[in-house]
């Protein structure tokens, strides 16, 4: 197996900086300390911290895309029982530092948005990706017969996607999953029934 860049170090121990210590918090020192490389090889690599940034919160969402694609895209399996196993495996995520980091979106979204015009629209673009895959994994519920006809799909795709957020920024503040817990029992308890 080839050694990896220090670009792809960058990226990988950068996401996990920034994933820790916010993007805010994470120094372009911080960054290249933890990838085990020198400070020129950052300028090397990217224009600027808001340019590591973007790249940052695609290589997150490479894995957030490949969950969806095996859960909510999952054809071969029951709709709701995939909207269950995308808010699991989001929730197995948070578990893995015992909910003190987070959704990386989630972060950026509170921390940088307010201060790059790019990062915002990227965030957004990724949480419309989201929605668009839950509305279509709803409208397959519809279609089996798991929701009523006249369910509206997107609507609640959206509101999915605003709750879950809402939870996960709970569940870090409280270092508890019970936020996204609640979630589900409303979600499947009372929404989509």
């Amino acid at each position: 197996m080839p050694k990896p860049s220090n670009r792809e170090k960058i990226l990988t121990e950068g996401m996990r900086v920034v994933h820790q210590q916010g993007y805010a918090g994470a120094s372009v020192r911080d960054i290249v300390q933890a990838a085990g490389v020198p400070q020129g090889s950052f300028t090397n690599h990217f224009a600027s911290k808001e340019a590591f940034g973007l790249e940052v919160l695609d290589l997150y969402f490479a894995n957030g895309q490949r969950v969806m694609q095996e859960t909510l895209l999952n054809d071969a399996l029951p709709p709701l029982q995939r909207l269950r196993g995308y808010i699991d495996a989001g929730m197995n995520r948070l578990n893995r530092d015992s909910m003190r980091n987070g959704c990386l979106f989630g972060n950026f979204t509170a921390e940088a948005s307010g201060h790059s015009e790019v990062i915002r629209q990227r965030v957004l673009e990724i949480f419309a990706e989201v929605q668009r895959s839950i509305a279509y994994c709803l409208k397959a519920a519809v279609k089996n017969g798991e929701l009523p006809k006249d369910f509206d799909c997107d609507e609640v795709a959206a509101f999915t996607v605003s709750a879950l957020q809402g939870a996960n920024l709970l569940s870090k503040a409280h270092r508890s999953p019970e936020p996204v817990e609640r979630l589900k029992r409303i979600l499947f308890g009372k929404i989509l029934r």
